[in-house]
């Protein structure tokens, strides 16, 4: 059958945003960010864990983008030395602690944004909403189902509202793929192929920091499968019910032809196809090298030391609330980054096949294919947004902290449920592989499963 552009395609877009056009809503979490309607105003921001993630995405960034609605009022670390680089690095003048205690109660954000380790997430996060403050998390909300319960417990005690940021769910190309599912265009949606590839650049780089240990990250299933989990759970507006996985660790650690302790110094640097030199970047050594004799952190750990104890491939098979079944992968070491997902549907299928976008691409977007049953082959481009993460990074930070007040019809705004949703899919399937059988998403936490309209 002969593949076409979608006739008119301007009238195609009309028909799935009018499908559309009875959801507009304001999402549970964009109200709780509307207190900062304060004429004169702005809306002020601590931060804990001055990482590279939060130094740039929700550090410098937001300040060089938002500096007429935002300000810094406090920077807190463990680490007193990236703490001090941070600031600058910034370009803020707001005091600094090692307390993060002190810092809530002396400078009383509106707001505190944690970007510590995935394994303390909950604690800085409990501690902001006991404060009286609405919390935004990067991912992974947490790593385990106690961890998780007990930041559930808390904003209900609180009252306050948790933000996660789940910027997956901004990029043009998934939202048009929201769109399509919400329109039916592939009728009800029955199954799903979903397979994610890291490069043996970006997989690899999780092996050399503290996300190659579970009791810090959770393994990957965790800390980076939560993006693929959340953007299905958005997808097929269902709650995940019963989880199946293996996994192992079959590439990276203790299966390397020799190791050391980092790649600075290291005796096999010019046989090693992971040696990276970390003092290249004048950045990452003066905020992880320089400092290290504070904490004893080495970014630039080898990828194949003996501690690592996390899988570098895993599969999981997903059965949602909805009756979808889903089939994910991930695999930490391939030769190009990027995802295969197909949704199987009673009416036809869509698809794509996305690939980070390389320097030398001249294309700047991305194709959907929607297949009907019986019918016609259409191919759907999607333009890429600017920034990171397809976009998605730039559109969700316009929403925080630009216009808090604009509407939400793709339900983008993620908070707490969404955030618990996409974690436990990861849990269930490292508890699936540890214990060798199927694990009820339902006996980890007190959320009650839902279909559709699950709310913050």
């Amino acid at each position: 059958m002969k593949s076409k552009l979608l006739q008119s395609r301007r009238d195609f877009i009309a028909k799935t945003g009018g499908a559309l056009a009875g959801s507009m809503f304001i999402h549970p979490v964009a109200q709780a960010l509307s207190i900062f309607d304060r004429p004169g105003e702005k809306m002020k921001l601590a931060l804990v864990g001055t990482g590279v993630r939060g130094l740039a995405m929700w550090g410098r960034e937001v300040v060089r983008a938002y500096q007429n609605q935002i300000e810094f009022v406090g920077l807190a670390d463990k680490n007193e030395g990236r703490l001090a680089y941070g600031k600058s690095y910034m370009g803020v003048s707001c005091p600094t602690f090692l307390d993060t205690d002190k810092m809530l109660s002396e400078t009383k954000p509106d707001v505190l944004i944690v970007t510590t380790m995935d394994s303390t997430h909950h604690e800085f996060i409990v501690k902001g909403l006991m404060a009286g403050m609405n919390v935004i998390s990067e991912k992974p909300m947490t790593t385990d189902e106690q961890k998780m319960q007990a930041i559930l417990d808390a904003e209900r005690k609180s009252g306050k509202k948790l933000i996660v940021t789940f910027n997956y769910r901004y990029s043009p190309h998934r939202q048009k793929l929201y769109e399509l599912l919400r329109a039916g265009e592939i009728g009800d949606i029955t199954s799903v192929d979903f397979h994610w590839y890291l490069d043996t650049s970006h997989g690899a780089d999780y092996f050399r920091r503290w996300h190659g240990h579970r009791e810090f990250g959770g393994t990957l299933l965790v800390h980076k499968s939560t993006h693929h989990f959340d953007l299905l759970n958005w997808w097929l507006d269902s709650d995940p019910e019963e989880v199946f996985a293996y996994g192992s660790l079959e590439f990276y650690g203790k299966n390397g032809p020799f190791r050391s302790t980092t790649c600075r110094g290291c005796p096999h640097a010019n046989k090693c196809d992971f040696y990276w030199d970390i003092t290249k970047s004048d950045h990452l050594t003066k905020l992880y090298v320089d400092n290290e004799k504070y904490d004893g952190y080495h970014r630039d750990g080898c990828v194949f030391r003996e501690s690592i104890d996390i899988y570098d491939k895993m599969a999981v098979q997903i059965k949602y609330k909805n009756k979808v079944q889903v089939s994910y992968s991930l695999t930490t070491y391939s030769p190009y980054e990027g995802y295969r997902i197909a949704f199987n549907g009673t009416k036809g299928r869509l698809e794509a096949w996305i690939k980070e976008r390389q320097p030398w691409d001249e294309k700047n977007e991305d194709e959907i294919v929607l297949v009907k049953n019986f019918g016609e082959r259409y191919l759907i481009t999607v333009p890429q947004g600017g920034g990171g993460h397809g976009g998605g990074d730039t559109r969700l930070k316009d929403k925080l902290f630009l216009d808090t007040n604009a509407p939400d019809p793709w339900r983008q705004s993620a908070g707490s449920r969404d955030g618990a949703m996409s974690c436990l899919v990861g849990i269930a399937a490292r508890k699936s592989i540890e214990q060798g059988k199927p694990i009820k998403v339902q006996d980890l936490t007190d959320i009650p499963l839902a279909v559709i309209g699950r709310g913050a």
